[in-house]
Parts: C-alpha cells; structure tokens; sequence
C-alpha cells in the first residue's frame, strides 16, 4: 500500500498540495485524475523522494521516502521523464546498469533481464543503442526499467503522452498483467478514456486537493452525471451537467 498522510507543497508563496490524504490499496489501480497544473506530478515525485513535502508523511509499504529513500525506492518502480535515457547504451546495458543498481547480479540479474525482455517484447531492440528510437519504444524501455527488479509498487507519470495506439495498447495490456500478479499502480493522467479504462478507483485533483474519489461509476453516481469527463469538470470546476443547467440543444 502506498499511503499519503497530510501533504502539503508550496513553491515560494504559492501552494501546489494541499493537505492530501489518500490510500493507494495493494493489486489495484488507482489513477490521479486533474488537469495540467492540478498538482499531480508534485504529488508523486514527493512518493517517489524526487521531492520534498512542507509538511505530512508518505509511506511505500512500510518506507517512509523522507526518511529513508533507498528502502522506498527498492519498492517502487517509476516511469516519468521518457527523456532520460542514456542513448549511447544498449537496451541490455542500461537495463542492467539499473538492475544492479537495485542490488542483483548474477543469475539474479541474468534472470531477470531475461523475464523483462520477453514480457514488454524487446527483442528487436535488445543490441540496439537507444538514440533515435521512437516515443514507443521509448516508453518500452522506461517501463522495462522500472520492472526490472520486481517491486511492488508502480508509479506513472501520464504514461501514455505522446505515444501511438500499438504503444497505448501494450502499455495497457501490461499494466493490467501487472494488476493481476498483485502489483499496486498508482498513475497520473487527464486523458479521460485511458482513466475509465485502466482505474480500479480514481482521485480527482484540482488545485492540489483532492475533490473526489471512486470508482468511474460512483463518480458519475455522485455527480448525476453519464461519463467520467462530466463528472470531472463537475467536481473539479463546478460545473454541472449541461442538462441540469437548463442549457439549449
């Protein structure tokens, strides 16, 4: 489980989070549904230990990221910036490079580098140095380093920005593998389809709080609403369905 307990950030005088409280249950998908600007991405590189809360306390499992990061970030896998690769490696070196960073060698690593390649389909890009590859294949090795040393805990930072459908498809297909095998998958997106497709329980954000949280279909429940993107702009702007607002077709 992952669990935030009253986060708050601010950047000078302006505040980003504001007292957050949420869980993030295990072998579920959970998504951080806001728009640009909502606070998403601040709230997980605070999980993540890339950032420092003001205030409240993060656990990943029974690590605190403020406290000890390390033993945070053995149990998390991240994918976020697609840009941080090292382009003058291999696809095997720089998996490995991480790999080892987390502690394996060996048959260990061996093993592992192995179940990675064959699960996110990388064989045609094993040997090949990563300049020049595409936003698919990209994302391909950003989750296969995040995988690599199976934890159990995965964060995405709008995961499927930029990429083409067979890209979102694989994506898609692996998180849901994933979910089945018991790993916790906290997300960040404003792309309504992929939020309704892929969550298990969604957080609405706006201006770094959280304005709603539940399933899809108790989202629109609440809000009387037929679709996850008019119960968005109803609880994140306020604004009610165009029907109960009396407006003309």
């Amino acid at each position: 489980m992952i669990r935030i307990e009253n986060i708050s950030k601010s950047f000078g005088a302006t505040p980003v989070l504001k007292n957050l409280n949420f869980d993030v249950p295990d072998g579920r998908i959970t998504a951080l549904l806001g728009a640009n600007g909502a606070g998403k991405t601040s709230c997980l590189r605070i999980i993540c230990g890339l950032l420092k809360a003001d205030s409240g306390r993060v656990l990943v499992g029974d690590a605190d990221p403020a406290q000890d990061p390390m033993a945070a970030r053995r149990q998390l896998g991240v994918v976020g910036d697609r840009e941080g690769l090292y382009e003058r490696l291999t696809v095997r070196e720089y998996l490995a490079s991480f790999a080892q960073m987390q502690g394996l060698g060996g048959v260990e690593l061996a093993d592992a580098l192995s179940a990675v390649r064959e699960e996110l389909e990388l064989e045609a890009l094993w040997d090949r140095r990563m300049k020049g590859f595409s936003q698919g294949e990209r994302m391909k090795v950003s989750l296969a380093r995040a995988l690599v040393h199976r934890p159990p805990h995965l964060i995405l930072d709008e995961p499927t920005r930029g990429l083409d459908v067979l890209a979102v498809r694989l994506l898609r297909k692996t998180l849901l593998r994933l979910r089945a095998a018991g790993t916790t998958i906290l997300f960040s997106s404003h792309v309504m389809p992929e939020v309704a497709e892929l969550s298990d329980r969604v957080l609405v954000m706006a201006a770094g709080q959280i304005v709603g949280s539940g399933t899809p279909q108790e989202l629109a429940a609440e809000t009387g609403c037929d679709n996850l993107e008019d119960s968005f702009v109803a609880l994140a702007y306020g604004q009610r369905p165009a029907a109960e607002q009396g407006e003309l077709a």
